[in-house]
């Protein structure tokens, strides 16, 4: 026989994922309707959830469980990523030493200038770290700060706001500076606002899509063989 607590459980898990789903419909067609790139769908969406869950005193985890569905459909949803990628293979074949390149000094840049500026300001070596990897998807971010003693919740915080900040700001930005070029644009915003920012620019084209994913996988990698060795040896001179 089925408990009551049971069926209590399922009843609020369902109402969660669905009230999830429908306030981010909610944006979503408000953004596609409006077109405004600062009406962003996820971060709208976070701050209409938090509120609610505290106002009806829900706590996190068990919000987090009773959403985990959605949190496994992220896994074919990063995948579905590779598709423009697979489009564009035979231009990137022959750019691929340019983009290594790029993105190798994209990601020793970003780690060496957010790890130098937060010690000389705050001169605490644990969230030096944390920022310092705010660029790269989260499991891999909250490994490396594991690995190099950092702190895991800076970390998943810096780097749900690089992806928010790249996914609002970026474009933007880059049509201001001028830099049109959809590689360029979707090199940029993979390397320095990993999924969130690639989401949000897919939606412009499949080339800015595939370049965008492109940047993110390599960023990722570099970033997990690199980064403590740039962050070691930064810390070895500035400590």
């Amino acid at each position: 026989m089925i408990s009551p607590t049971f069926i209590t459980t399922l009843s609020a898990g369902l109402l969660y994922i669905v009230l999830t789903i429908a306030v981010y419909q909610v944006y979503a067609r408000l953004q596609k309707s409006l077109k405004k790139a600062w009406l962003n769908p996820m971060l709208l969406s976070i701050l209409t959830l938090i509120p609610l869950l505290l106002f009806f005193n829900v706590p996190f985890e068990q919000y987090y469980q009773a959403t985990y569905p959605l949190n496994k459909l992220l896994e074919p949803a990063v995948v579905a990523l590779g598709f423009p990628l697979y489009q564009h293979l035979q231009t990137i074949r022959k750019q691929w030493r340019h983009i290594l390149i790029l993105l190798l000094m994209g990601v020793f840049i970003a780690i060496s200038i957010s790890f130098i500026m937060t010690l000389w300001i705050i001169n605490q070596y644990d969230i030096a770290v944390s920022l310092s990897l705010k660029s790269v998807t989260t499991p891999i971010g909250i490994a490396l700060t594991e690995q190099l003693n950092g702190n895991n919740s800076i970390t998943a915080f810096a780097i749900i706001l690089a992806g928010l900040f790249g996914a609002l700001l970026g474009p933007p930005w880059l049509s201001l500076i001028n830099v049109t070029s959809a590689k360029a644009q979707g090199l940029a915003i993979g390397a320095a606002s990993h999924a969130l920012g690639t989401a949000t620019i897919s939606k412009v084209s499949y080339e800015h899509a595939a370049y965008s994913s492109l940047a993110l996988i390599i960023s990722a990698v570099v970033t997990a063989i690199f980064s403590p060795l740039i962050i070691n040896t930064l810390a070895h001179f500035l400590q």
